[in-house]
């Protein structure tokens, strides 16, 4: 796609530079005067101007302009320009133009992947994107569209989108009462229809919020970047010497969930948004779509019979066995360079959307952390605003323990997640892989009635890691014991084996099946496809009635 959409804008701006067909009717009209302006200024508006000192500097910083941007995330000759002439005009005492700048922000209705999309994007060519440069309604109708016409919106940031610069109070003579207009529609759309950012370009202040008061967020590694405030600006509050990759760069910020994806250009991020998209219904008052799926739903891999090593000790690659459960290809993993461990996304079974979370046992041996809570708290809140059934693949040791995880609030965010698990009404199902200890796992696997759960051979469950637990409950015993202190605990862990099985669990109904992780799919498509039919419909219905369920906070 990349490729083709550089020939596409020279083949538009040669066609804006061709004599155009006389319009015998428009020549007679009494309103051709006015209809001759309209048109001239939509042909400036739309074509690049190579000698422009905005559209050089964007071109130099190796960024596309801004109505390539567009051209590179809708279909093609989808788009709808909405307001196409606004701008700053100019006039001479006797009525005649004698400037015109187009306003720096586009808005308008176009479909990606055959989605019908409002996309709103900042013009950075045009006063660096400054909102001093823009005509604010642009913005704000684009939020209200999206709101109205029940479907996506997309916002491609490059720039400041906020108050401007100090500059413009001289211009007007006087200070002012920082506002935040619009900010009702921009918050009420997060509980009614998507809401996506791409940061091609610089974030800053209200650009910042706006690339951050989302559902997805995603930002180019070669040019994005996000902070409440510039270089300049840090330099005389902190007296730091910062650059806008070291303050705010797109891998700082993709590192630390910012933005929840990080893309190596603008066009994987356009890529990014389309995927993300194409798993969401265009507003809650539906359910999401179904794709056309060419993997069976009864397909049984033998890899997964030993992807997790009998030793408990031993790691293994979660998300080789989503991949391999999953529709094949569908995987989409969201937040991937933060959460300290959580693992979250997006995937399809049978073609049907789901939200998946799980733990990498690789890091932080399966306990969660602050970060980890928040990560899953966000995604739990994602899918239950657009009605994607939820799978937990279980491995979860506990909340965290130390100095360190009581000085960052551990247990404070972790209530935080369980809340939003035992809140959240949308379907859920539990796979457990490994472990599920204490009130962290409890919260994972037993936060439904009935709980839908089945484990595989390797479950391994209780309050609190029986390793852990041997010492704190036979402590002084084991103090007594000397030198013979190993050669206890060993006795004792070999005792307490035995009961250890998930077997004995399943004997007394605690886990309803241990399943041949083979099945996996199978079951799992099974249940995602009852709930498509008899429990998400009457959940849209109820929507429909009372409003949105809840109210989304990224």
């Amino acid at each position: 796609m990349s490729q083709g959409k550089p020939k596409d804008r020279l083949d538009a701006i040669a066609k804006h530079l061709d004599p155009p067909e006389k319009d015998e009717a428009l020549e007679k009209s009494e309103w051709k005067d006015i209809l001759n302006e309209i048109n001239r200024r939509k042909n400036k508006n739309r074509t690049a101007d190579p000698n422009d000192h905005g559209y050089i500097r964007q071109k130099t910083q190796g960024k596309l302009w801004v109505r390539e941007r567009i051209d590179g995330f809708v279909d093609a000759n989808s788009f709808k320009e909405i307001g196409v002439i606004a701008g700053i005009a100019k006039y001479n005492p006797d009525g005649s133009v004698k400037g015109y700048t187009p306003a720096n922000f586009i808005c308008g209705k176009g479909t990606a992947n055959g989605r019908p999309v409002i996309v709103g994007a900042d013009d950075f060519s045009i006063r660096a994107g400054h909102a001093d440069g823009a005509v604010w309604g642009k913005a704000i109708m684009a939020e209200q569209l999206a709101r109205k016409l029940k479907m996506p919106l997309v916002r491609l940031i490059d720039g400041s989108s906020g108050g401007g610069s100090v500059t413009l109070m001289l211009d007007r003579g006087h200070t002012y009462l920082p506002p935040l207009i619009g900010m009702h529609d921009i918050i009420a759309a997060l509980s009614e229809v998507p809401i996506v950012s791409a940061a091609l370009g610089p974030a800053v202040g209200l650009g910042a919020a706006r690339a951050t008061l989302t559902h997805f967020s995603v930002v180019a590694e070669n040019v994005g970047s996000l902070f409440a405030a510039g270089p300049p600006v840090v330099a005389n509050a902190t007296y730091e010497t910062v650059t806008k990759t070291s303050l705010g760069g797109a891998r700082l910020h993709a590192s630390n969930g910012t933005f929840d994806n990080l893309a190596k250009d603008e066009y994987e991020c356009f890529e990014q948004v389309r995927q993300f998209l194409s798993y969401m219904p265009n507003s809650t008052f539906e359910l999401p779509p179904r794709a056309k799926n060419n993997d069976p739903i009864d397909r049984r891999d033998d890899a997964l019979l030993d992807i997790i090593p009998k030793r408990r000790q031993r790691m293994y690659q979660v998300r080789d066995i989503l991949t391999r459960v999953v529709d094949e290809g569908s995987w989409f993993e969201i937040g991937a360079l933060w959460g300290e461990g959580a693992v979250c996304g997006l995937a399809r079974i049978d073609g049907y959307p789901v939200g998946i979370i799980t733990f990498d046992c690789t890091q932080n041996g399966s306990v969660l952390t602050t970060a980890s809570c928040n990560k899953f708290r966000r995604h739990i809140d994602l899918c239950d605003t657009f009605g994607l059934p939820l799978i937990d693949f279980a491995d979860y040791a506990g909340f965290a323990v130390g100095t360190k995880a009581e000085r960052e609030a551990t247990i404070r965010y972790g209530s935080t997640l369980t809340a939003a698990l035992y809140q959240c009404d949308i379907p859920y199902y539990t796979i457990v892989l490994r472990k599920v200890f204490g009130v962290a796992g409890a919260a994972f696997v037993d936060n439904r009635v009935p709980n839908m759960r089945v484990a595989w051979p390797a479950a391994d469950w209780g309050s609190l890691p029986l390793e852990g637990g041997i010492y704190a409950a036979y402590r002084r015993e084991l103090e007594a014991a000397g030198d013979k202190r190993n050669e206890l605990y060993e006795s004792l862990l070999a005792k307490f084996e035995a009961v250890r099985s998930p077997i004995r669990t399943a004997e007394v109904f605690d886990i309803p099946d241990i399943i041949d992780p083979r099945d996996t799919r199978p079951i799992l498509a099974e249940w995602v496809k009852t709930v498509y039919e008899n429990v998400l419909p009457h959940r849209v219905d109820r929507i429909k009635a009372h409003g949105p369920r809840i109210l989304y906070r990224p």
